[in-house]
């Protein structure tokens, strides 16, 4: 960007780019809508009224609003790559995301950072990142990586770079640990948003958190939780995701003296929800049809989150801010039509430009050091009574029940009659195989296995089953793809979705992504399993930071404990 032809354009002494007449602006400053004109210049806008233009496009009495932010959001749980996953939001009018790249680094440490920030070069939308301040979770299972404070220094001063991601280990933080303090004075030295991540915490606890300098929080489930936070100063996230929806419960938060220190995030939302919901823009709309203002609605995705994170140039239609706008025609019912980004068009009645180009794909390290052939699933039994996790549809929480050990050869084995089957978590970073083995209830399969290399948050492989043969088929079948999901039955191979970057993301279009998770939770179906997404049950019994039984490379966590315990009592 030229300043002095900005700043000319502007004036009106040189003409601008692009003129967009007709419109009904939405403005987030002073929540009016005023009809008129809108010039921009190098992607930036310059000004209201009468410019004189290369190209002036009438938008016909449209509304024009600020492009969308999503606050916060893994770009991994598309299990798209960034080209692709811009490519199914942007249509949706989201113009800029504040990813954390979270799950990435876990696999690949700071190979994993860069390799997400040279993607996000050249895509139709403004691709922000959040430095990842939990790598790894817990020190109880193996990840990729290790991200001490010195790692993420290296990354800040990049252009990209606009806070400390959510600081999962509020534990951490309330109690002074010396790693965890050295990441939250690195983040305040360099004058970047800290973001929160306390589920539930409250009283003198919450207290502390937020006098670490915490600045916000996406876990809020509870209005009171919500309300507490806010009072203290933090900025509230309401959360629209497939694993959890929170829209609901914090809607009465959303009130005369709140509403300017909430915004709209997704966390994780799956290719079947974005291409059948929408993104950001699906959440303006629950909030609008649930009696929300709809320019706060839109202030809360544009303006609040940009003021959050310092985006001094995003989040209204002003001059000097980007073009990154969204055209619809209904208040009531806001679905985009066109979206600029950078004041070019990128995409139209809910479909990418024909002009837009994807950017040259950028490698991706190797994250897959396993032989399949080398695993022994099999479980002495040494004792008659056993912890099982209880897997709970559509919840990443899990429940600890106490089962009968069903025994053959003195092997403790799957007694599916009673939907009791085997479970494993496999390292798949050493070359060491380290194994954890475990029984899982709720599942529902009746025979074969299933598999997938997403398992929240060190992506360890996982697989469960009812037989030896079919895991070791399952796990095999998603190493051979570097990654991804399977369904295996009698040693065959019933359906797989490929994820052969860092096993999180694929590299084809979100709707061929779909279709594929689609054929694999059909062929799971197949074998007996009833839930309605197996696959994301599967991927969070891994994760020993939820209650209440979880299973890691390194054994069952007792996460009410927060301690590894054995199989059998």
């Amino acid at each position: 960007m030229d300043l002095k032809t900005i700043i000319a354009t502007a004036r009106g002494d040189a003409p601008a780019d692009l003129l967009l007449t007709g419109a009904r602006i939405i403005n987030v400053f002073s929540g009016r809508i005023v009809q008129g004109s809108v010039a921009i210049k190098d992607g930036t806008i310059v000004g209201f009224g009468d410019h004189e233009a290369a190209e002036i496009v009438d938008l016909e009495g449209r509304y024009l609003a600020p492009g969308f932010i999503d606050a916060h959001v893994h770009i991994e749980s598309s299990m798209a790559c960034i080209s692709e996953f811009a490519r199914a939001v942007a249509p949706c009018g989201t113009t800029t995301v504040v990813a954390d790249p979270h799950e990435i680094a876990n696999v690949l440490g700071a190979a994993g950072i860069e390799y997400m920030l040279r993607s996000a070069e050249g895509q139709p939308m403004d691709c922000l990142f959040a430095l990842p301040s939990c790598v790894p979770a817990t020190d109880m299972e193996t990840a990729g990586a290790r991200l001490e404070a010195g790692d993420l220094g290296l990354f800040f001063d990049h252009p990209r770079i606009v806070a400390l991601a959510e600081m999962m280990n509020y534990p951490g933080v309330i109690f002074g640990d010396a790693d965890v303090l050295a990441k939250l004075d690195l983040a305040r030295s360099r004058r970047r948003a800290m973001d929160g991540h306390a589920p539930g915490v409250g009283g003198s606890q919450l207290h502390a958190y937020t006098a670490a300098g915490i600045a916000s929080d996406h876990e809020c489930t509870r209005a009171e939780e919500a309300l507490e936070k806010l009072e203290l100063g933090m900025h509230i996230m309401v959360r629209e995701g497939t694993c959890a929806r929170n829209l609901e419960a914090l809607f009465p938060v959303i009130g005369e003296h709140t509403w300017r220190r909430m915004m709209w995030c997704t966390d994780d939302r799956h290719p079947q929800d974005l291409l059948a919901h929408g993104h950001v823009d699906d959440i303006v709309r629950k909030a609008v049809a649930k009696g929300l203002d709809p320019v706060r609605a839109i202030c809360m995705g544009t303006l609040n989150p940009a003021d959050y994170f310092g985006i001094a140039d995003a989040g209204a239609i002003a001059p000097g801010r980007k073009a990154n706008l969204v055209v619809f025609s209904n208040l009531a019912d806001i679905r985009a039509e066109i979206v600029f980004h950078r004041g070019r068009c990128v995409a139209e009645k809910g479909e990418m430009h024909p002009t837009v180009q994807r950017p040259e794909a950028v490698n991706v390290p190797p994250s897959m050091n396993l032989d399949a052939s080398l695993l022994d699933f099999s479980i002495p039994a040494e004792g008659g009574r056993m912890r099982v996790i209880r897997a709970i549809a559509d919840q990443v929480v899990t429940r600890c029940e106490i089962k009968e050990v069903k025994t053959e050869n003195g092997l403790a084995v799957a007694d599916v009659a009673n939907d009791v089957i085997k479970m494993a978590v496999v390292d798949r970073y050493t070359g060491e195989a380290r194994t954890g083995k475990a029984f899982v209830a709720g599942l529902g399969l009746k025979k074969g296995a299933i598999a997938s290399s997403v398992a929240h948050d060190s992506h360890n492989i996982i697989v469960a089953g009812t037989d030896d043969t079919d895991m070791r088929a399952a796990v095999a079948a998603v190493v051979e793809m570097k990654g991804g999901f399977a369904v295996t039955c009698d040693s065959k191979t019933l359906a797989t979705l490929p994820l052969p970057v860092a096993g999180l993301m694929s590299d084809q279009p979100v709707a061929t992504v779909r279709q594929r998770m689609d054929a694999a939770i059909a062929a799971a179906g197949e074998l007996g399993c009833r839930l309605s997404d197996p696959f994301m049950t599967l991927g969070f019994l891994a994760l020993p930071v939820i209650p209440d039984l979880k299973l890691t490379d390194q054994g069952l966590v007792d996460v009410t404990r927060f301690e590894i315990v054995p199989l059998f009592v």
